[in-house]
This record gives structure tokens, sequence and C-alpha cells, in this order.
């Protein structure tokens, strides 16, 4: 199964994605250092550092299943607070122009994620937990069965955000080197059940239409 990872990041949700096929993975992701550690991680996938948006633009042909998770920060509920504080900016639209582009022009499954919006998104999407999911196949109620960590940066009881985060996620962020905000990286990463559980139900959806046009023929 081909498979496109856009804004791969650290692979949040492509850790367990062994475990329901075989699956063949580009990878792509514009921040160098994180796109080095992707590597590390999932030495079989194929790691591009490149734009993911054009990328999928120019690419989308060669894919069965496509993953895209579109930067967050300017749809995140935190721009109400950041807004009122005077840092003022529009919500980046390629989200909802991937959107669109899949849903119309793409053949094969694709699951667009991002976080829950500030605002009503334009397009109605799946609510899972935290996370807003724009597939072209249904999703189970539950997506996983593991209890995330608090959420909160205020929350005292944590110490240490980064760290618990990636425990949990089972990432390994000390070597890197980059700039984005390692606690960032770990708290938006996909939980890697949810990640499964969503490849899990597009493949089997894929195969059971592909069983129903054979029988049709």
């Amino acid at each position: 199964m081909k498979i496109l990872n856009l804004y791969a990041c650290l692979g949040g949700n492509r850790y367990k994605w062994d475990e329901v096929a075989d699956v063949d993975v580009t990878a792509v992701e514009l921040d160098s250092e994180a796109a080095r550690l992707y590597q590390e991680r999932f030495p079989n996938d194929k790691v591009i550092v490149a734009d993911a948006h054009q990328y999928l633009l120019d690419h989308y042909k060669e894919f069965d299943f496509i993953w895209s998770s579109p930067p967050c920060p300017t749809h995140s509920q935190t721009n109400t607070f950041l807004n009122a504080q005077g840092v003022i900016r529009y919500p980046d639209m390629k989200l909802y122009e991937e959107i669109i582009f899949l849903k119309h022009f793409f053949k094969g499954k694709y699951c667009v994620e991002n976080v829950k919006p500030y605002y009503e998104p334009l397009i109605p999407a799946k609510v899972r937990g935290r996370h807003y999911y724009w597939t072209n196949f249904n999703l189970p109620n539950i997506l996983s069965n593991r209890k995330a960590p608090s959420m909160s940066m205020n929350d005292n009881r944590i110490k240490n955000h980064t760290k618990v985060y990636a425990e949990w996620h089972n990432i390994n962020l000390s070597n890197y080197k980059g700039k984005q905000s390692k606690e960032k990286m770990a708290r938006n990463l996909v939980d890697y059940e949810a990640g499964k559980t969503i490849l899990e139900t597009a493949l089997n959806i894929q195969r059971a239409n592909n069983t129903e046009q054979l029988t049709i023929l």
C-alpha cells in the first residue's frame, strides 16, 4: 500500500502502520531536523524535505492513501486569548485547500487532521477528542483507548510537559536541534493508536469496495 504522509514531523500517526499492512510510506516534512529524526525512527520510509502542500499537488496520483496534518497554530483555540493579547493573524487556508482538493480529485482514501479550531469549521469534520478529521470514509467513534496526559499548560502536576508527552508517544526528542518547540511538537503528535485505527478502517473499506466491484463484474 503506497502512503503519502504529509507534514510528517516525527510520525506520531505513522508509528503503528506496519501492524496494519505492508506499507510503502513517503513522508514529507519541511523541518530538516524533524525529517532527520523521522528517518532514524522509520529507516524504511522515503523521507523528503519539502513543502508538503506543493508536494501533494504534484504527486497525489502516486498513492493509495494520503494523510495530511497541516500546521495547526493559526486554527487552534489558543488564538482566542492570543488575539486578546494583540497577536493578530489570519487562519491558514491551506487546510481547507487540501480538504477540497482531495475530496474532488483524489481517487484513494484520505485523512486530513487538525486540532479543534476556535471557529466553526468551514467544512464539517469528524470530531474525536481534541482532533478534527476530514476523511472520505466513516471513522469509528473511538479511535484509541489510551488516556492522553493532561493538555493544560498550567497543570502543576506535570513538571516536564515535553518528557511526559514524549514518553506517551514513545519518541525521543533529546537529539532534536531544530527551531521548533519540543513541547509543541510532542503535544501536537497524533496518538499512534488513533493513527493505526484510521489506516485500518480505510484499508478495510477499500478491501470491501474492491470485493464488491469484483462481485458485480
